[in-house]
């Protein structure tokens, strides 16, 4: 009797386990644990990037920024394919175009600057890591990401129109979505658009299968780019392909698209996401006096 016991411990029957599972969603002591294993896995996720050496972060950064640009290769064939589609039909085609490139590199884990200014913040203020360590490999990831920008931008420019599917005018049509408004403009877009993406780094930590992954990648990605959100890496392809495309868009354009998406983007990126998930999980973590209905009307 007693083996059979030891047993039935070591090895719980389906239902035992689907009952356990079933008590662990609704107690609130273990969704707790859940957002603080997020945080967990967020800062342990920024120390490991902050630890790397400088090749390694330089190599990861091109990759990424090579690997994102996609999304305006299928963007720009898309929007030569459907010229004179109804517009709501191009918007939408555009968008789920606009989240290939980044699919390619959250699920390749390669870095990207827009995904660091919130997650390799966690272990700086957690006290983890220096700021002079945050500030390295901000530099390091942002520099070589527009490197890599900027070869795919010039490779879509000659290989597009070269086969045929790309017209350089959708060139110029996706920069100037871009570059047309005021910086103030851009400024507030990127920090709306850099909101996006850090919670696309806590919701992809917290995401329990690839598909589930995939999927928050295309939500929110597909929000950026249906909404014309201002993203500094994507925009960077997106400008500069124009320009080597002679599409009337200037190189102050891009720096003035460049510099105000930037800032917007890091705001967005630290403090609507790094700072206030981080504050609503070390400083929300009591929970409150439960009521137990049972208990009460049994006396």
């Amino acid at each position: 009797m007693k083996t059979e016991a030891a047993h039935a411990k070591k090895h719980p029957s389906t239902v035992e386990v689907a009952a356990a599972a079933a008590v662990a969603a609704v107690n609130p002591d273990t969704a707790q644990k859940a957002y603080l294993k997020i945080l967990e896995q967020e800062i342990n996720e920024g120390i490991r990037e902050l630890q790397r050496p400088t090749w390694g972060l330089l190599i990861s950064g091109l990759s990424a920024g090579l690997d994102v640009s996609f999304s305006v290769l299928v963007m720009a064939v898309i929007l030569t394919t459907t010229h004179g589609a109804p517009d709501l039909l191009n918007a939408v085609f555009l968008a789920a175009a606009y989240a290939v490139g980044y699919i390619f590199v959250v699920m390749g884990r390669s870095e990207l600057f827009t995904e660091h200014t919130t997650r390799s913040v966690y272990p700086v203020l957690h006290g983890s890591a220096s700021l002079w360590s945050l500030l390295r490999l901000w530099g390091l990831i942002y520099g070589s990401n527009l490197a890599g920008c900027a070869i795919f931008a010039k490779l879509i420019s000659i290989i597009g129109p070269g086969l045929g599917v790309i017209e350089p005018w959708s060139l110029g049509q996706l920069a100037r979505t871009l570059t047309a408004h005021d910086g103030w403009v851009i400024f507030v877009s990127a920090i709306l658009a850099g909101w996006l993406m850090g919670l696309l780094s806590w919701l992809v930590t917290a995401g329990r299968d690839t598909i589930s992954q995939i999927v928050l990648v295309a939500l929110i990605t597909g929000a950026i780019g249906i909404c014309h959100l201002h993203h500094s890496i994507v925009g960077t392809t997106e400008v500069l392909a124009a320009i080597f495309a002679h599409q009337s868009v200037t190189l102050r354009q891009f720096g003035h698209f460049l510099l105000y998406a930037t800032l917007g983007n890091g705001i967005g990126g630290i403090v609507f996401v790094a700072l206030i998930k981080y504050g609503h999980v070390m400083i929300g973590t009591k929970s409150p006096d439960h009521v137990n209905l049972e208990k009460a009307s049994s006396k």
